[in-house]
């Protein structure tokens, strides 16, 4: 469903991501199809055509929202259970509840950084020492889209990796692979992020030394005419870039 552009991004996603990949190999996959999706004028075309009204704005709308990390999350393709596709828009120096939150993702991803630049830090879990956090089982409601947050007690994390990533950059994690990111500019921030893989974990790791989470953070989707503005704003800050 959609124009040119987005059945051009469906086929190459079809074809280098096909059938149940391991994760040692979906990930470099994963990571090629955001780095030529991702590239300047690809991503500028495909885009301008899902601002125009192409593909499926209602779909996409109802799963594109502002995320309580500080950015905007836009749906561009949704193929179901194996691949979705998003345009993330960070604002420096946005962000509420949740902002230092430490977590992982149900499935394996990959990224592309299009604008601006991102700062990243991985953890792992360990006995003693490190950072002092209180770990949450993060799961989505029925019937709703809230995140619920289930409070499972203290933690402590190790720091393993701290990254820059500026623009042209790409990456790809493991989905239990605990980070967090932020906008490390003063300048908005685009990235290119795919979700893949046939297996989705219910439930996600979520660790902060912020304080304690109430027990639900609604997700409020976008209306269409709100993600068809959203996308048509990209692409003139990616036509400025």
């Amino acid at each position: 469903m959609g124009g040119r552009q987005a059945l051009a991004a469906r086929q190459l996603l079809a074809e280098t991501l096909h059938g149940d990949l391991p994760e040692h190999e979906l990930l470099p996959a994963a990571r090629s199809v955001v780095a030529e999706l991702g590239s300047p004028d690809c991503l500028l075309d495909l885009i301008a055509e899902l601002a125009s009204g192409e593909g499926d704005p209602h779909g996409c709308a109802r799963l594109s929202y502002r995320h309580v990390l500080g950015f905007d999350k836009l749906l561009l393709i949704d193929d179901g259970p194996h691949h979705m596709l998003r345009a993330h828009l960070w604002h420096p120096g946005r962000g509420a509840i949740g902002k230092e939150d430490i977590h992982n993702h149900r499935s394996p991803l990959a990224s592309k950084v299009v604008r601006g630049r991102l700062a990243m830090e991985l953890y792992a879990p360990r006995g003693d020492g490190g950072v002092e956090a209180d770990r949450y089982l993060e799961s989505l409601a029925d019937g709703s889209a809230d995140w619920l947050l289930e409070p499972t007690g203290p933690a402590r994390l190790q720091l393993t990796q701290v990254a820059e990533y500026a623009a042209g950059s790409t990456y790809a994690l493991p989905a239990h692979t605990l980070h967090r990111a932020w906008c490390d500019t003063a300048e908005p921030t685009v990235t290119l992020f795919l979700e893949t893989g046939n297996g989705r974990r219910q439930h996600t790791d979520v660790f902060t030394a912020a304080g304690p989470h109430p027990g639900a953070v609604p997700k409020v989707p976008m209306d269409v005419d709100d993600y068809l503005g959203e996308l048509d704003a990209l692409a003139k800050l990616l036509r400025s870039s």
